[in-house]
């Protein structure tokens, strides 16, 4: 008795549009639950090594809130790669400057880091106001 597992073709996945209102929500559960639909991981055809995730929009990441003493201690931190070339900026001036970058550094700490992790990252919008350019697609909206 040998029963087959399905494996979906690239012909097979559906992707989906989905918004996300980050206004008054906590950044990591906004992220984390992003980073699961970006995977694909609430499908039924969820397989690890494909990217059958959906497209995420997220709207109003400037409004995003971090909770306990995080707005002044958090950094975030890149280097430039020359020596002494490390940057590091703090939470509070990361929301005035770019506060969808936020949200973009979270969600992609949670994908894999590899190639499939770029192509489920591509699938990723995010914008600090509420008005977004993907009203075409009709993405359904998510409560978070």
């Amino acid at each position: 008795m040998s029963t087959r597992t399905e494996f979906p073709s690239s012909r097979d996945i559906n992707r989906a549009w989905h918004v996300i209102d980050a206004d008054n929500a906590v950044l990591g559960r906004v992220a984390s639950r992003a980073a699961m639909l970006l995977m694909g991981k609430h499908k039924p055809t969820y397989v690890p090594s494909m990217d059958t995730g959906d497209h995420v929009v997220i709207i109003n990441a400037g409004k995003v809130k971090l909770t306990g003493g995080k707005e002044g201690q958090k950094l975030y931190r890149r280097h430039s790669g020359y020596p002494g070339g490390l940057i590091e900026t703090g939470a509070r001036r990361m929301r005035e400057t770019r506060p969808e970058r936020m949200l973009e550094l979270a969600i992609s700490g949670m994908l894999p880091k590899t190639k499939l992790g770029k192509q489920m990252y591509r699938k990723l919008n995010v914008y600090a106001g509420e008005h977004h350019p993907h009203q075409a697609q009709k993405p359904v909206a998510l409560a978070v």
